[in-house]
């Protein structure tokens, strides 16, 4: 027996999350199909982040064991025959029978894309947020220091999350603009239920002059999701890498 690590990269547009769900199309699922078509073995595999329906992905991390022969390495080559087009792994390699991609201690990168112009385009329409009015990036600079550090995220977690604990580390936060992009990048040590689409939400807010940047702080605090902002839409987050 051994343990296969995946690195995988899709684009989640069509399909429901990560995480199998019954009746619909699911990045998971969709492996799971392919590993077991591919040793003739039932495999489920075990996910890093179980992203949500129409979040992108250029490094999620997968793991399996199987008792095939076929090289670790090669995995990657032959799954990728097998897999639809929008759903491509980066790498495969061995590692340790013991190696659990969500219980070892890792930091997660994502980036979370805003189309930033009076109208959309066609080709972002997948991958961004589209949103035509004027942000000021500045603000919305000042506004991400806030959420660097140890803080208590509850009031940047949607309703419905099972976790010991909403205290996380966020380690930096970028605010970056290429041409008519504004890409929010985040990492840290894990994130809640939407938690990178609420601090993008909020951070919309303060770029729009409908909450001060020297206000973050003081909305952190009081862990009152009410006071945070919208859930920004799936389709302009990507989990970028997993370092462990």
């Amino acid at each position: 027996m051994k343990r296969i690590k995946l690195i995988v990269a899709y684009d989640g547009t069509n399909y429901h999350g990560w995480q199998v769900q019954l009746g619909k199309a699911t990045i998971e699922g969709e492996l799971n199909k392919a590993i077991s078509s591919l040793t003739k073995e039932d495999i489920k595999v075990i996910g890093a982040s179980r992203t949500d329906a129409g979040v992108h992905a250029l490094g999620n991390v997968a793991v399996f064991d199987t008792e095939s022969q076929i090289p670790a390495e090669k995995f990657s080559y032959a799954l990728n025959q097998r897999l639809p087009k929008d759903i491509v792994i980066q790498k495969s390699d061995e590692v340790s029978l013991n190696f659990h991609p969500r219980h070892c201690n890792c930091s997660k990168t994502y980036e979370y894309t805003i189309l930033n112009r009076t109208f959309p385009l066609p080709e972002y329409r997948n991958t961004a947020y589209f949103y035509y009015g004027k942000l000021d990036i500045e603000k919305m600079r000042t506004a991400g220091r806030a959420f660097v550090g140890e803080h208590d995220f509850k009031g940047f977690c949607s309703a419905g999350a099972q976790v010991q604990t909403t205290i996380r580390i966020i380690y930096s936060l970028e605010v970056i603009k290429e041409g008519e992009l504004i890409k929010i990048r985040v990492n840290g040590n894990g994130f809640l239920y939407n938690m990178v689409r609420i601090i993008a939400g909020t951070l919309i807010e303060v770029g729009r002059d409908r909450i001060a940047p020297d206000d973050i702080a003081g909305i952190i605090s009081s862990c009152d999701r009410s006071k945070a902002g919208a859930t920004a839409p799936a389709e302009g987050l990507k989990l970028m890498v997993i370092e462990y």
